[in-house]
């Protein structure tokens, strides 16, 4: 397995020239994400058939030739459970590889579980084993190793093959439309901008909070996330989520309460004031500018008889389309039909996943006719 690393602009533009004359190329990046925000990419590995080129992004600061193949429409970029790769992409390139084909997109459509791994699928289609024992290196240090090195250029030297097989039986199973719908749902969820508005909906716990404290918690949340975005500092190495969570829910309106209530140190000293300036401008806020309360699925009538006849439906659906039973319809997406129908008013603009796309075809008139009898 030979290939090529990377460092100087010359050299990416002529491989990025090269393998836009391809009708396909295999993609992956390697990143590490610790205490950061966003991931600190380390290694971008390509494969288009002929050449297989590991592009150190530590050497190089202009990945614009790189960029423009992502954008070339004619090239079919694929990538292997790419979720996390296409939020590398988003953030340092603010755009996806279009179009794309995931193969673990793929791998699901042939009756995989949705969480197969690039290794077990390169065992079973192709008979090699591949040695994951470098998946834990820190690949924004340097000198690479030899190993490390060969680690990174076999999960797109093998994706090549694995592809071809996968393509394949995709196309023999009638399944080619729908694996381009998927992995386009795919590309939009992962390049939707976060709500600053609406954070305070993913703390823990926020459905306890009374009006007020969910003002609290709101204007909170939303400070840590841009707070976050400056210091490119993962969300709970600005501020915890429990501590967050305990301003709003505890009227904490003093350094010496946030201490007392276990508040780190090093938060106190460094936002404690901001904090309580913060709830303080929550206190000169009139009463409707504070959200509703939290609405839980759970809590609704008909909850638990709802979910059973939904996976009751997707179930039947699964068995006969030779799919796991959760590629149909995930918890998440049983939960965003539900939200639609009881919470959002069937709102025609945000139409959930089980209602669009290849599982209406499947499965929608069933959903609607259970929300019908519901």
């Amino acid at each position: 397995m030979y290939f090529e690393i990377v460092t100087k602009l010359s050299q990416l533009e002529h491989v990025c020239q090269q393998a836009r004359k391809m009708p396909v190329v295999m993609l992956d990046t390697e990143f590490v994400r610790i205490r950061t925000l966003y991931p600190k990419l380390g290694l971008i590995q390509i494969f288009d058939g002929k050449t297989l080129s590991l592009i150190d992004p530590i050497e190089l600061y202009d990945l614009s030739p790189l960029w423009e193949l992502l954008a070339d429409e004619s090239v079919v970029k694929v990538l292997h459970a790419c979720s996390e790769d296409l939020e590398v992409f988003h953030h340092y390139a603010g755009m996806m590889p279009i179009p794309m084909v995931d193969t673990q997109i793929m791998a699901a459509f042939l009756g995989h579980n949705l969480s197969m791994g690039f290794a077990s699928l390169v065992n079973q289609y192709l008979k090699v084993s591949l040695d994951k024992g470098e998946s834990r290196t820190h690949w924004t240090e340097r000198p690479l190793s030899l190993k490390q090195l060969e680690y990174a250029a076999a999960d797109v030297y093998y994706l090549l093959p694995l592809y071809n097989l996968l393509a394949e039986r995709v196309k023999q199973a009638g399944w080619e439309e729908a694996v381009q719908q998927e992995c386009a749902l795919l590309m939009i969820k992962r390049s939707k901008t976060p709500d600053l508005d609406n954070a305070y909906l993913n703390i823990k716990n926020a459905w306890k909070l009374k009006p007020k404290q969910l003002a609290v918690l709101q204007k909170l949340a939303s400070w840590r996330f841009k707070e976050a975005h400056r210091r490119d500092l993962a969300l709970n190495f600005v501020v915890k989520e429990l501590h967050l969570w305990k301003m709003a829910s505890l009227n904490i309106r003093s350094l010496e309460k946030m201490a007392d209530e276990g508040f780190d140190r090093f938060e106190i000293e460094r936002h404690g004031k901001r904090l309580l300036l913060l709830v303080e401008e929550v206190e000169r806020l009139p009463k409707t500018c504070h959200p509703e309360v939290v609405e839980r699925l759970v809590d609704l009538p008909n909850y638990k008889q709802t979910i059973k006849k939904i996976k009751e439906q997707t179930n039947a659906v699964a068995e006969t389309l030779g799919v796991v039973p959760e590629f149909i319809g995930s918890k998440k997406q049983i939960h965003q039909l539900l939200k639609w129908a009881w919470i959002h008013d069937r709102n025609p603009e945000n139409i959930p996943d089980l209602l669009s796309g290849w599982r209406n075809a499947f499965i929608g008139d069933k959903m609607l006719a259970l929300l019908g009898d519901i």
